[in-house]
């Protein structure tokens, strides 16, 4: 593969993560029910719209999640990995479809668990840092992590100020993402 090519696969392949990461977060946003009026809440919902709204009208919401963005965020990841997969010298025919499918479904639990991993590990470097101040993307942050960080606490509360939740998080998914690794 020519550099020339290396460098495309490689600026469409970061592209196209960025944007399904776009679509996930907006997937992880309504279901947590997180302030739409935070300015990056707002920059996610115009960045996804174009694509999303669309399909919106085609594909209706259940039980408060929004499927429309899941349909979007996985046709978006075969797009890409077929797209991948051409600039590579793939022919399309020898990718047989189902193999595209689980590999688009195992990308996509991964981008979900890196999300929720980045944001715990943010909020514990945040917490160290800056205590208390108030940032827009940290109180985001928060409001993605806290249903998973009350679960645990109920489990194993704070000790001496100190909470576990985050690290006991962090190792559920570094967990997980070794299991989804070995399929």
């Amino acid at each position: 593969m020519s550099a020339l090519s290396s460098s495309l696969v490689f600026l469409i392949q970061i592209l196209g993560s960025l944007y399904i990461m776009a679509v996930l977060l907006r997937f992880i946003l309504q279901l947590v029910r997180a302030d739409f009026y935070n300015p990056i809440s707002q920059a996610i919902v115009k960045i996804t719209a174009p694509l999303l709204n669309p399909l919106r009208k085609i594909i209706p919401g259940v039980g408060g999640m929004d499927i429309a963005s899941l349909v979007l965020a996985l046709a978006l990841q075969i797009g890409l990995i077929y797209a991948l997969y051409m600039l590579q010298g793939f022919a399309l025919a020898a990718i047989p479809f189902p193999t595209v499918l689980f590999l688009s479904l195992r990308e996509l639990a991964v981008e979900v668990l890196n999300i929720y991993m980045f944001s715990l590990i943010v909020i514990a470097i945040a917490s160290w840092v800056a205590a208390g101040s108030y940032n827009p993307g940290l109180m985001l942050l928060h409001q993605i992590t806290e249903p998973l960080s009350s679960r645990i606490r109920k489990i194993i509360p704070p000790v001496g100020g100190l909470d576990f939740s985050l690290m006991v998080l962090v190792l559920i998914i570094i967990t997980l993402k070794n299991f989804i690794a070995a399929l």
